[in-house]
């Protein structure tokens, strides 16, 4: 017992480390889903960013057409609107130059330093989204609600889908220039995106947490690993209980075979003292002397035949190539003869009677029918008081066997008929059993396909049912 109680605690040591470093990879793979969703979303912010300018600079290029075409039709001269210009190209030492022509006139030329992990393409973009907004921005303000929905068209597109979202546009000194009439409510998370280096100015987003996309996206993993816990879990009860119970019944077997030894021995001893008084001892002229000892060696075999028809019987269970031979038997007669064999014992006060239905008969093995009835019968005078009566009733039905002895505890029935199980009684050490009798019984009925039941009442007795097979 003590090796299985430190092969289970290495066991649950090692599934401890199992779940802790599932644990550990869940934390880390979600830590890494995080950063990449977090990239997404900013690449959406900047793609959001440059279709709402788009946007901006169709509505601004259709305006500007219109009083064009009011100016002509009022006959007024027409004046070319001047256009700002911006060219990008790469400078000597690899970074990207933006020369800008603004609509006054005016030419600015700035340089960008290309980031390491960046390329001249994701530069490229950046800058000329941020030409485009110091160009547009003058003449055209931003329409956060605009950006709003362009950019929940770019999360969608990367299969991100928050509940809300949120924009604002923050100056240099982090304050609010511009706001959306979106309110935040609840917890959320926060995305800030620079569109503007120049002039410090920002994007600031906010949206619904990105937890519950992230585990959506981790649900496979995170079912896979919860199933597998689950099935270690599961795998090590059933199998800590299966060698509990082993060990349990093992020990049960050892002790049954030691009383076994020791209650063959008793009988025998007792038996072989007796017959040795009848042989040496002159006790012709002594009747009473005679009986006592006949009678102590007839009831010693008895108890002997009734050790061994119980060995034999679980001997019988364990072999699953035993055999029924059933026959016609008529239950009146049949049940008759064990209650007349029955009536002879003289260990207490005993009344049997028995009532069966005319004509009832049943097609059964007469010897292990005959075990079964004898073993309710000794059940019932052995957990009885001073005297005990028994009624056994005989249908077309069924058998049952009610007695007057002390009951069964309703806890105890479930058990009733488990291998080497004896009702606890107490205090009450004057009744001998090895829980085999009742465990034979109802093996052999369910060879037969017949059913049992019990009902008993404390005190007042109680009454298994034999049901035959179809009844």
């Amino acid at each position: 017992m003590k090796r299985f109680k430190i092969i289970s605690a290495i066991f649950l040591t090692v599934i401890a480390v199992i779940f802790g470093c599932n644990i550990f990879y869940l934390a880390s793979l979600y830590g890494s889903i995080r950063a990449s969703v977090e990239r997404d979303v900013m690449t959406a912010l900047a793609d959001a960013d440059l279709d709402e300018l788009w946007i901006r600079a169709d509505r601004a290029s259709k305006h500007d057409r219109e009083k064009l075409e009011m100016s002509s039709t009022s006959g007024q001269p027409r004046e070319t609107p001047r256009k700002g210009e911006t060219s990008v190209y790469q400078d000597r030492d690899g970074d990207m130059a933006v020369t800008t022509t603004h609509p006054d006139g005016t030419v600015t030329t700035e340089g960008y330093e290309i980031q390491e992990r960046s390329s001249f393409t994701n530069e490229f973009i950046n800058a000329v989204g941020q030409q485009f907004h110091a160009l547009m921005d003058p003449y055209v303000p931003i329409d956060l609600e605009v950006m709003d929905s362009v950019l929940v068209t770019r999360l969608s597109d990367r299969h991100i889908y928050p509940g809300y979202v949120a924009s604002e546009v923050l100056d240099s000194a982090g304050n609010t220039i511009l706001a959306s009439n979106v309110k935040v409510a609840g917890p959320h998370d926060e995305f800030t995106y620079c569109y503007n280096r120049g002039q410090g100015l920002s994007y600031r987003v906010y949206m619904t947490p990105l937890t519950r996309h992230i585990i959506s996206e981790m649900s496979g993993v995170i079912v896979t690993v919860f199933l597998l816990m689950v099935s270690f879990a599961v795998a090590f009860w059933y199998l800590f209980r299966t060698v509990s119970r082993l060990r349990t019944i093992e020990e049960m077997k050892d002790d049954f075979v030691s009383n076994m030894t020791h209650e063959l021995k008793t009988p025998i001893a007792i038996a072989y003292s007796a017959n040795d008084a009848l042989l040496n001892y002159d006790t012709s002229n002594d009747t009473a002397k005679k009986e006592k000892y006949l009678t102590i060696a007839n009831r010693q075999l008895r108890r002997l035949g009734e050790l061994v028809e119980g060995i034999l019987a679980m001997s019988m269970e364990r072999r699953r190539t035993m055999r029924l031979s059933p026959e016609r038997i008529s239950l009146a007669q049949f049940v008759e003869e064990i209650a007349a064999a029955q009536r002879m014992r003289n260990e207490k006060p005993l009344t049997i009677e028995t009532d069966t239905t005319p004509g009832a008969e049943v097609e059964a093995d007469p010897t292990h029918l005959a075990n079964i009835l004898n073993n309710l019968i000794d059940n019932a005078i052995k957990y009885s008081g001073d005297s005990v009566h028994i009624a056994i009733r005989c249908t077309m039905e069924g058998i049952s066997v009610a007695d007057d002895g002390i009951g069964i505890p309703s806890s105890a029935i479930p058990h009733l008929f488990d291998r080497f199980y004896r009702v606890p009684r107490g205090n009450r050490q004057d009744v001998r059993g090895y829980g085999i009798g009742l465990y034979y019984v109802r093996n052999i009925l369910d060879r037969m396909g017949w059913d049992i039941e019990v009902s008993s009442t404390p005190g007042h007795g109680s009454v298994f049912n034999i049901k035959f097979k179809g009844k």
